[in-house]
């Protein structure tokens, strides 16, 4: 028997001081998703400090289709979304930005393509309207890296405006700014990953929150989400990996040490023979790296048998009806 109703549709945006556009891009949603069944609004207030949250309250006021998670403090942009997902209620789940540059007008497309048999439809911003220098060039350059790494050739990781079948997140978990890596992620889980090309439009009011320090943050995002997903369950592979090269190296030196001992004894001397040091050094460092290894796969154990903490804090969440929990 079929419930009618289950909600279809959940669009999850999270916002930061981006009251001057909410209006609009609400009303550019509510167009868009006209003939999707039943759906949600999901604004996420990631700590604004403008009027965003009251803007908000007053769209809410007349549309019982948004919900309004208000988090206690700024968390930042991956926290905002894995707070949208998990009180998502639909069968697909849509996140998109607040700042009007993400094209509401796209999410039938999305929909559509993921109803072909994906589980994950990212958007493609084939022409950006940001500045070249600061912006489209360091992305072109990061998604070049990261399509490099993963193995998933995507050209636009860092588009917020993706369809996801809400089972496709279940299982992931979002920490720092890896909101960007999760077709990645469920790709390597087995899901079916695909992406459009979406309209990318100037912004018009507010201003960025991104700048050049992100493309470091990425860089070393991207190095932790190879690590876990090479090497997650077995840390020690890398540290002994690691490990296993400075003994060799070690044992290297120290051959070398005693082939010069028997052509110049004065070479054994530690003041005019550095390769003993080394030799020393490598070793000591070989075993510190082993330790390391070891006690890694005794704090993944730990993690995966223990952990269940989330990334964010919810102060209230407030229902179209007005109660609040």
């Amino acid at each position: 028997m079929t419930d009618n109703n289950a909600i279809e549709l959940s669009i999850v945006i999270p916002v930061l001081n981006e009251a001057d556009s909410l209006k609009t891009l609400y009303e550019e949603i509510v167009v868009a998703v006209s003939g999707s069944g039943n759906c949600e609004i999901i604004f996420i207030d990631d700590g604004s400090t403008d009027a965003s949250l009251t803007t908000l309250m007053d769209i809410q006021q007349n549309d019982g289709r948004v919900r309004i998670i208000k988090l206690r403090r700024n968390f930042g942009q991956t926290a905002a979304l894995s707070a949208g997902f998990k009180h998502a209620g639909g069968r697909i789940i849509i996140p998109l930005d607040a700042d009007g540059q993400n094209d509401p007008a796209d999410i039938p497309r999305l929909v559509a393509r993921l109803n072909t048999g994906f589980d994950i439809v990212s958007g493609w911003r084939k022409k950006r309207h940001d500045n070249a220098l600061t912006r489209t060039i360091p992305s072109r350059m990061a998604n070049w890296i990261i399509a490099r790494i993963t193995g998933v050739r995507l050209h636009d990781f860092g588009c917020t405006l993706k369809a996801y079948r809400a089972e496709s997140l279940k299982c992931i978990r979002l920490y720092g700014e890896m909101h960007r890596f999760i077709p990645a992620l469920a790709s390597w889980g087995g899901e079916r990953v695909t992406e459009i090309v979406v309209n990318h439009r100037p912004r018009t009011a507010g201003k960025t929150k991104y700048g050049l320090n992100r493309i470091f943050k990425v860089i070393l995002d991207l190095i932790t989400i190879k690590f876990l997903a090479s090497f997650s369950t077995k840390p020690i592979y890398v540290f002994g990996g690691l490990g296993g090269l400075s003994l060799l190296g070690s044992f290297a030196s120290g051959f070398a040490v005693l082939y010069y001992k028997f052509l110049d004894p004065e070479h054994l001397a530690m003041n005019n023979n550095p390769l003993l040091v080394l030799s020393m050094i490598l070793f000591t460092t070989a075993i510190q790296f082993i330790l390391m290894g070891l006690l890694a796969e005794i704090l993944v154990r730990t993690y995966h048998e223990s952990q269940n903490r989330e990334i964010y804090i919810i102060e209230e969440i407030l229902e179209s009806n007005g109660r609040q929990e």
